[in-house]
Parts: structure tokens; C-alpha cells; sequence
């Protein structure tokens, strides 16, 4: 079943459905209705951010909308055990950009993709007019490896390198090194370029 992005309560029924009768073990003793509660002002919340991840790791209209549905899903499973050890912005960061990795090598047929399609509706604020430059971003993004991946969305959302070095699991200095040279090998991809009005 495909829930589209504008569905809240559908999605909020399709989750628990997924998440009920489950034989997992409760991790902490949060109430399902402070689980609901939870989840919603996270997805409330964090959707711009969802949606960027969504788009960075899937190609189709189709694909981005069972990614979200699994980022949403994960979400919601990962309420209970969030420890309060990082920031909110951080564990649904992390939750999201490690199912999408996890989503992308299992759907192997979404590596293969060469075109992107336009989705307005992952935009949440859209005005319906298309950004050529960020079209531009977006394919470019598309192109790097899962890791310098994250990391260009997490630099795009202004997180420190130790923010994105909790979130990735990687080393501060690590951080800088390959945010440095994907910020280079974008400028120079971005000079080749005259079409985008970059």
C-alpha cells in the first residue's frame, strides 16, 4: 500500500498496523499514545529534512513515496528507544539516512536510475516553479557515494561537523576532509555547466 506524503492519518494507521502484533520487545515504557504523539511532532517537525534525504536517495515518484513510508516507519519504531543522548534533529537524521542507505542496497534496481524526476509535492513550501540550479544540486547529489551523500545534506542543512560526525559515525577531521573535496568537485562539475544559471 503506497501512502502519499499529504496522508498524515493514513500513514499514522498503516504504521501502527506494521507496528502492532510485532513480537519486538518494548525497549523503553513509552505509551502508544505518547508514541503517536511523539511521532507526529517529529514528522511535523523534521519533514523538510525527510523530504531532502527522500529525494537524495530515490529516483521514481514512486520510490520516493515507499522510502518516506519506510523512513516513517522507522521512525516510529525508533520512539521508544530514543534515549535523549543526542537532539531530536540528530536521531531522526540518523534514523533516516540509515534506513535509506539500508533501503537503497535492498531496492538494488533504484542504483541504476538515470533520470530524476522532478517531484514538486517532496518540496514542501513549492511554489510549483522548478529551480534549474537545484534540479542541478539534486542530480549531482544523486551521483556521490551513500556517504558524501549524507554528508552534502547534512552541509546543505547547516549542521556542525560534530553533528555529522554523531550522525555518521565518522571523525570530526573526517567530516572536513570530504566535505572539502565534494565541495570541490561540485565547483568544478558546476564551471562546466551553463545551462543551470550556475
Amino acid at each position: 500500500m503506497i501512502v502519499k506524503f499529504g496522508a498524515k492519518k493514513k500513514l499514522l494507521f498503516v504504521i501502527k498496523r506494521n507496528f502492532q502484533g510485532t513480537n519486538e520487545p518494548k525497549q523503553a515504557e513509552v505509551t502508544s499514545i505518547e508514541q503517536e504523539r511523539i511521532f507526529e511532532a517529529w514528522l511535523n517537525q523534521y519533514k523538510a529534512l525527510i523530504f531532502k534525504i527522500v529525494r537524495a536517495y530515490a529516483f521514481t515518484v514512486a520510490d520516493q513515496d515507499d522510502l518516506f513510508q519506510e523512513i516513517a516507519l522507522q521512525i516510529w519504531r525508533s520512539v521508544p528507544s530514543f534515549q535523549k543522548a543526542s537532539s531530536v534533529m540528530t536521531w531522526v537524521y540518523r534514523v533516516a539516512i540509515n534506513t535509506a542507505i539500508k533501503w537503497v542496497k535492498k531496492e538494488s534496481k533504484h542504483q541504476g536510475a538515470k533520470e530524476i524526476s522532478p517531484v514538486l509535492c517532496l518540496q514542501p513550501d513549492s511554489t510549483g516553479l522548478a529551480d534549474e540550479r537545484l534540479d542541478w544540486l539534486y542530480q549531482e547529489i544523486h551521483k556521490l557515494d551513500k556517504i558524501d551523500r549524507s554528508l552534502s545534506l547534512l552541509l546543505l542543512d547547516g549542521l556542525s561537523y560534530k553533528e555529522m560526525s554523531d550522525i555518521l559515525g565518522i571523525t570530526e577531521s573526517n567530516v572536513g576532509v570530504k566535505i572539502s573535496r565534494i565541495k570541490k568537485q561540485l565547483i568544478a562539475k558546476s564551471l562546466k555547466y551553463t545551462s543551470y544559471g550556475i
